[in-house]
């Protein structure tokens, strides 16, 4: 299939860019308090992140370079390579870390299987979709398959715990069936199924009920399960309109765990106000105009359901971030996209992105 090319979305590269740099400077603010007490660098976080923003952007533009086409060869050994991993990270060869095994690798050289397993989970289901799409209005042909492999993937990272991923990566899948045209009653069996898997998995994990319990009434529970979302309010209604200056955040003195990571959208509240956190969600709805505009646009099926899901993953991961910061979901380990502190994650995304802007290389809106 021999493509017509053109430039690349420009709003959604910039858009991107934006992220990356308020990420940057956010993740600076919030941990030079912690790395300077406790490896005597304040600077530490912040040059690791830049380090793989610089690679990360590298791999964007090689990645937007390349025929969007060529790269749908590499779903299947890619997702191959991905449930691999996924595996291992739950062996004696994972790192442990705070209780979870999320990681592999030695020494600084390490990285989030979990974050490799979006990205292929997303150019696999693009690819597979696309070749059965006249199946897609059959549950066992065209629905089932896809089903299995993304409760197989889920059920992995479940294993590490990581809940937060494995429901973003059911999300995306569950919003490409619905781009793929799949019967709403299919979907809707899904979606109470899914709801179901969820409260099962609370259930089962006793501190998953506490979290849960906590999340419905934070105050009663202050110094133990409500506390990170108790100190993330504090953060957010501290910050006020216009902020308390960049930099001068109180709760990353100790008070809000996890403020460079999971919680960074609350320091950023906290000294932006509410003008840069809405400045944040603007961005991210920016994002996602122009992602859906090429999936719309794109000039096959297998682009258009890639660039949803590519869409659907950061865009729904950026949205569940904010409504465990603000109160509005239970607390879960999963990343602000582009803003958070950790170099798989900004990796994989920006590879991600690349992918997105290759597509609308091809698009037909111009």
């Amino acid at each position: 299939m021999r493509l017509r090319k053109g430039p690349p979305d420009f709003i959604l590269f910039i858009t991107t860019l934006l992220l990356i740099g308020i990420g940057l400077v956010m993740v600076f603010s919030s941990s030079a308090v912690t790395a300077n007490l406790r490896y005597d660098d304040p600077y530490l976080f912040f040059k690791r992140q830049l380090l793989f923003a610089f690679i990360g952007l590298i791999c964007m533009l090689v990645v937007m370079k390349i025929n969007y086409l060529r790269i749908k060869d590499l779903a299947i050994p890619l997702m191959v390579v991905a449930l691999l991993c996924l595996i291992l990270v739950v062996t004696p060869l994972g790192i442990v870390t705070k209780g979870s095994s999320r990681w592999l690798g030695v020494g600084i050289l390490q990285f989030t299987p979990s974050e490799l397993a979006k990205l292929a989970i997303v150019l696999f289901l693009a690819k597979t979709m696309a070749v059965n799409i006249d199946y897609i209005k059959s549950f066992t042909k065209g629905i089932l398959p896809f089903l299995i492999l993304t409760a197989l993937v889920c059920g992995l990272i479940m294993r590490q715990p990581d809940l937060g991923t494995a429901f973003a990566i059911a999300g995306t899948a569950f919003f490409m069936l619905l781009a793929a045209g799949a019967q709403a009653s299919h979907l809707g069996l899904i979606a109470v199924s899914g709801a179901g898997l969820v409260a099962a998995a609370i259930a089962v994990a006793p501190y998953r009920m506490e979290r849960f319990i906590a999340f419905l009434n934070p105050w009663k529970y202050p110094t133990d399960e409500g506390f990170q979302t108790i100190q993330s309010l504090y953060a957010l209604g501290s910050g006020g309109l216009f902020g308390m200056g960049l930099g001068r955040s109180r709760q990353k003195f100790f008070y809000l765990p996890e403020q460079h990571t999971d919680f960074i959208f609350a320091i950023l509240g906290e000294e932006l106000g509410f003008l840069g956190a809405f400045l944040v969600i603007c961005l991210f709805v920016l994002f996602a105009w122009r992602g859906f505009r090429i999936a719309i646009n794109a000039p096959d099926t297998f682009g258009s359901l890639l660039a949803t899901g590519l869409t659907v993953m950061v865009v729904f991961q950026a949205a569940i971030n904010i409504g465990v910061v603000s109160g509005a979901l239970p607390v879960t380990g999963i990343t602000l996209p582009f803003i958070s502190y950790g170099g798989s994650s900004l990796l994989f995304t920006m590879i991600g992105v690349g992918l997105l802007l290759n597509i609308s290389r091809y698009s037909t809106y111009r």
